[in-house]
């Protein structure tokens, strides 16, 4: 008997018959991820745009802060987010541990940085180019590295797609903080640790296929931005 063979054919039953189990987990992937990256994107903008156009003493020390923060591992992010929602921690009594918002505030905090990062290298360059221009006409500093987030909107949406996907595909910080609860925290990089762990083959198999197509369509579209840039910069230079 090949296992293989056999739970790839059952993973493609269960996506096909539209699975609720299956689904919902997927659903409530996407939910989770999507208003986390939304909630980092905004704040990011924020950010970079804030660190692209300040000139302060020990900027330097900062930067090299937020790059070490890349590398942040996942499962210290949900730890310190379980301690700060942990009936002990300070916002304990908001009751927030083990729910979709803790999952949430998980994923902000670990795309952050990577957002804040990418944000800040595309509009320090954009006012190294074009902010004379825009000081000349009175704007601030942050004020044109926020007008000039518009003429960089497409290398700002790969940053968006970017984040969305190393939101979706984490594992560590949201087992910890939401608890890999059926039905109510259970996303699907958990859930496929928890069904193969089970023995539940076709259905962590049925997620593994949803959550590569998902990867897989973020790099397609990253990868379709890219080359419209690369069209226009050329048609415009």
């Amino acid at each position: 008997m090949n296992t293989f063979a056999d739970s790839f054919a059952q993973a493609i039953a269960l996506l096909l018959s539209f699975d609720p189990r299956l689904w919902n987990i997927v659903a409530l992937s996407l939910q989770v991820s999507g208003l986390a990256s939304v909630i980092a994107m905004a704040l990011g903008l924020l950010l970079g745009a804030w660190i692209a156009a300040a000139r302060f003493r020990g900027r330097h020390a900062v930067l090299v802060l937020l790059n070490t923060s890349l590398a942040l591992p996942a499962v210290v992010v949900g730890l310190v987010v379980y301690l700060l929602l942990s009936r002990a921690g300070p916002l304990g009594p908001l009751g927030m541990l083990f729910t979709p918002t803790a999952m949430v505030i998980a994923q902000v905090v670990l795309v952050l940085p990577i957002v804040t990062a990418l944000v800040r290298q595309n509009l320090e360059g954009a006012l190294n180019d074009h902010g004379e221009q825009l000081r000349s006409l009175g704007a601030g500093r942050f004020a044109s590295a926020l007008i000039l987030a518009w003429d960089e909107r497409m290398a700002l949406a790969t940053v968006a797609l970017a984040a969305f996907g190393r939101a979706i595909a984490e594992v560590g910080a949201v087992m910890i903080v939401g608890g890999n609860i059926d039905g109510v925290t259970r996303v699907m990089t958990t859930a496929i640790a928890l069904e193969t762990s089970k023995g539940d083959l076709p259905l962590a198999l049925g997620l593994g296929l949803v959550l590569m197509a998902v990867v897989l369509t973020l790099n397609v579209l990253i990868a379709g931005l890219r080359q419209w840039r690369e069209r226009q910069d050329e048609a415009f230079a």
